[in-house]
């Protein structure tokens, strides 16, 4: 039987390391296809179009909220974020698991509307590694950073909705387990309910044929 691709939701507080995580997981396995999101927000230096994200206007994205063309979008510290929908369902109808990195928001709308979603969280060993990881980029604003911790702390209040947190501690550790994550979770009975359901079928034609 051929086996369908899984949504994978990839979450985090900002400066856990998700964009680099992903990274390391796609030249690893070969089994992935990352979703590009769409955002309002500005690129940050070295960000490329078409790479990290589609950057657009608010005036385009809000275009595609209203023509459908998005399985999930939030906002997050004033910009829009979201998931073009053509991509992941080719993507996902080709065997390929899907990462989705998005922030909590969308993570949960997605869940609502694909409950075989796979849910996982990344966070840092501690808070203040955390700090010093948003810092260390060299690219925001103290009050920039100031915000994203706020933002964490809301966060952290929604975590139990997800199936797993993988702690970004060392990087090869965290990718494997990450992997290991979305392996197993294939083998979940409701997302094999064809394959148990064709057993039985073939289980109860042989128990006939003993007669």
């Amino acid at each position: 039987m051929k086996r369908k691709g899984i949504l994978v939701v990839v979450s985090g507080f900002s400066g856990a390391g998700k964009g680099t995580l992903m990274k390391r997981l796609l030249r690893t396995y070969d089994n992935y296809s990352l979703s590009i999101s769409m955002t309002t927000r500005a690129p940050r230096p070295k960000e490329q179009d078409g790479r990290e994200y589609f950057f657009v206007t608010k005036e385009i994205f809000e275009k595609e909220i209203k023509q459908d063309g998005l399985i999930e979008y939030a906002t997050y510290c004033e910009n829009y974020y979201g998931t073009p929908r053509k991509y992941v369902e080719e993507q996902l109808d080709m065997g390929k698991d899907v990462i989705l990195e998005i922030e909590i928001q969308g993570a949960l709308k997605i869940k609502e509307k694909f409950p075989t979603a796979l849910l996982l969280f990344v966070m840092p060993p501690t808070a203040e590694e955390l700090r010093k990881r948003l810092t260390g980029r060299g690219t925001e604003t103290p009050e920039v950073i100031r915000k994203r911790l706020s933002r964490a702390i809301e966060e952290a209040e929604g975590i139990e909705k997800y199936d797993f947190v993988v702690i970004n501690d060392d990087l090869d550790t965290c990718t494997r387990e990450l992997h290991n994550l979305i392996m197993s979770a294939h083998n979940a009975p409701f997302r094999n309910e064809a394959f148990i359901e064709n057993m039985r079928q073939e289980l109860r034609s042989l128990v006939k044929g003993e007669k």
